[in-house]
């Protein structure tokens, strides 16, 4: 039996297991990297293992989340991470350089090579045939040590696209598609690879965006073969030579296929609150907005923006519209100045952000009350944004670009022929931002200093004989990072302080839950389906542990999510019937009497609550697993092993 494009990368790299769908399988890692946002945490856990110098063939520590220094707290986390990399050997690209999916994309990422990183939205470098995952960033610092990367052995979706992109409709609108059909929990234990004669006709950054919002699928990652077309992109980067064509096996197997044909697609966006709630353009036709945003890690690469450019040029914004664009990396910026785009988006009226994340991740240009914000990212939860009564709308560039103009939700493919955007045989290459490590030799002599704002790593604990705690919060389906750890402008600059951080922990859900969490103190969390959907971010572990949660129950739970608990000593626990969670209720005492003797060596336990009901609970947790819930987390269990 032939292999599927990702079976290829992860026999290649396999350090343990076996591909067998479900069973656990250990990769090593060639290529990490972190934003800042989760960077200070990975490094101190860096620091907190004794790792003197990274191990991967490379390691890249990003600026692009905290941008907006609005105090002293982000200014001195990126003082941290430039001197902690420059002395443990990792590049370190500064403020201005760009987002890191885009920035990797360009510069790093490598056909057949593995990728972790810090941010959900790593697998965008699927895009160029590699095999990249969002991970915790406690995941991320073993695997700079040198670690092994645990993961659960996927399924293998396949996507089939036939045909070719009318104009103005977009590869935006292609994974729109594919949330329709799928929806935010399609994906779940899955590796969706994109196969078919459709595939030649998209360029890598379109396929870079398909696979950066295969993240909003719950999909392990996303895969694009690497051909002539991954071939053409690396040479305009000057990085022709580490070019390989990988593809699938003829006789390849895979758990699912669908069929997407790319001549019938129409433009599409995501309602709100969700990735999945999808409608067509012409459904919304005519809808008035307030605010458009065009950039992200989904949407900034040089093809999106001279699209928009084009677009908008010798036109005015309309007067109700507030537009912002963030070009996605410091080479995108400059050769849309150097192209004359930038006069262009200047003169419509645009109002030009850095290169960075921003308004993706609530770090500025919030929407106006109950106002109707268009934006090509990627997310559109309750409160991303920064305004909790918005409604935020996902689209593509040519959809923001031409509703920007009209005031109103337009359909861009009423507009005629759409402009033909060529990409350059070459790209303005310029590396100067992104400074090299020190020396093993140099490194001693660098001195990392760390403001008063980075507090001490919480530590998880062993668990006891018996869990006797209350259920302190009953949530819903669907629940996010964002809903349990939100971001924006007021809560990332703690970001490295879990204390502070603890305030702000599920309020878009209770505001009342971080006083009753130090209450009670701690308790049980108790959820329904996709439990922590959405970002990489190990604080929606980490934050809790620290308020003193020991369990979380729900009826399923996102990949990333799921492995963070367990990295900080959260026992994640299934419920056996789903109907079951009728039967709990917020402030019920619960009762589990063989708790750590069923971590050790058990798949199921029973709780029993104060009115007597009894619940069964099951835990899929492998032998490994277990030894990081007993030894209190994962950074106990690596310290004990080393020892």
């Amino acid at each position: 039996m032939g292999y599927t494009i990702a079976e290829k990368i992860i026999k290649s790299h396999l350090v343990s297991g076996e591909m067998i769908r479900g069973e656990e399988i250990g990769l090593k890692i060639d290529q990490t990297l972190t934003q800042d946002a989760t960077g200070t945490m990975a490094y101190l856990q860096l620091e907190a293992m004794g790792t003197e110098r990274v191990k991967t063939e490379l390691s890249v520590a990003y600026i692009d989340h905290n941008t907006l220094q609005a105090g002293f707290e982000n200014a001195d986390d990126h003082r941290y991470i430039q001197t902690v990399a420059k002395k443990h050997g990792l590049r370190f690209s500064r403020p201005g350089n760009g987002i890191c999916h885009q920035v990797h994309l360009e510069r790093f990422a490598i056909p057949g090579k593995t990728l972790i990183g810090s941010d959900s939205h790593t697998p965008t470098a699927g895009g160029i045939g590699m095999l990249a995952m969002g991970a915790g960033g406690l995941d991320v610092a073993v695997a700079m040590g040198g670690g092994t990367y645990y993961i659960t052995m996927p399924k293998m979706i396949k996507i089939n696209l036939t045909g070719a992109l009318r104009d103005f409709v977009s590869a935006k609108d292609v994974i729109l598609e594919i949330l329709r059909i799928l929806s935010v929990k399609g994906g779940v234990g899955a590796i969706v690879e994109y196969g078919g004669e459709g595939v030649k006709s998209l360029s890598v950054p379109e396929r870079a965006t398909i696979t950066n919002m295969g993240a909003e699928l719950g999909a392990t990652t996303s895969i694009f073969p690497s051909d002539e077309v991954t071939r053409a992109f690396l040479e305009a980067e000057g990085r022709g030579d580490v070019y390989i064509p990988l593809s699938s096996d003829l006789d390849a197997k895979y758990d699912a296929e669908y069929t997407v044909n790319l001549d019938t697609l129409s433009p599409l966006a995501a309602c709100p609150h969700s990735p999945d709630n999808i409608k067509s353009v012409s459904e919304l036709r005519g809808m008035k907005i307030n605010q458009v945003c065009i950039g992200s890690c989904t949407n900034s690469s040089l093809r999106d923006l001279l699209t928009v450019a084009a677009i908008l040029k010798g036109k005015t914004v309309h007067p109700d519209v507030s537009l912002s664009i963030s070009p996605g990396s410091k080479q995108v910026y400059t050769m849309l100045a150097e192209s004359g785009a930038l006069a262009d988006l200047i003169a419509a009226g645009a109002r030009i952000l850095e290169c960075a994340c921003g308004p993706c991740i609530g770090m500025g240009f919030s929407p106006g009350s109950a106002g109707v914000s268009l934006r090509t990212f990627n997310r559109n939860f309750l409160a991303r944004s920064g305004t909790k009564d918005a409604s935020v709308y996902l689209v593509s560039p040519e959809v923001a670009a031409a509703s920007a103009l009209a005031g109103v939700f337009t359909d861009p493919t009423e507009l005629g022929c759409a402009p033909k955007i060529s990409l350059p045989k070459k790209f303005l290459v310029n590396d100067n931002l992104i400074e090299l490590p020190a020396t093993e030799e140099e490194a001693d002599s660098v001195v990392v200093e760390r403001g008063p704002n980075i507090k001490p790593i919480p530590k998880g604990e062993a668990p006891k004989e018996k869990l006797e705690s209350k259920i302190i919060l009953k949530v819903g389906d669907n629940i996010t990072t964002d809903h349990i750890m939100p971001a924006g402008t007021k809560i990332l600059p703690y970001r490295s302080n879990v204390p502070k951080l603890s305030e702000f922990c599920f309020t878009v859900c209770d505001p009342e839950f971080p006083e009753r969490a130090k209450r009670e103190g701690g308790g049980i969390i108790l959820g329904g389906t996709n439990y922590g959907q959405g970002s990489s971010r190990e604080h929606a572990a980490l934050v809790p542990l620290y308020l003193g949660i020991k369990a979380v129950i729900a009826k399923s739970f996102a990949r990333i999510h799921v492995a963070n608990l367990i990295n900080f000593g959260i026992v994640p626990f299934t419920l056996d019937n789903p109907d079951d969670y009728e039967k709990l209720s917020e402030g019920d005492l619960a009762l589990i009497d063989n708790f750590k003797e069923a971590i050790e060596n058990s798949d199921s336990v029973v709780l029993k609550n104060g009115s007597g009901a009894e619940v069964k609970l099951n835990m899929t947790l492998t032998e490994r697993q277990r030894k990081i819930l007993l030894a209190g987390g994962l950074l106990n269990y690596t310290k004990n092993n080393e020892s």
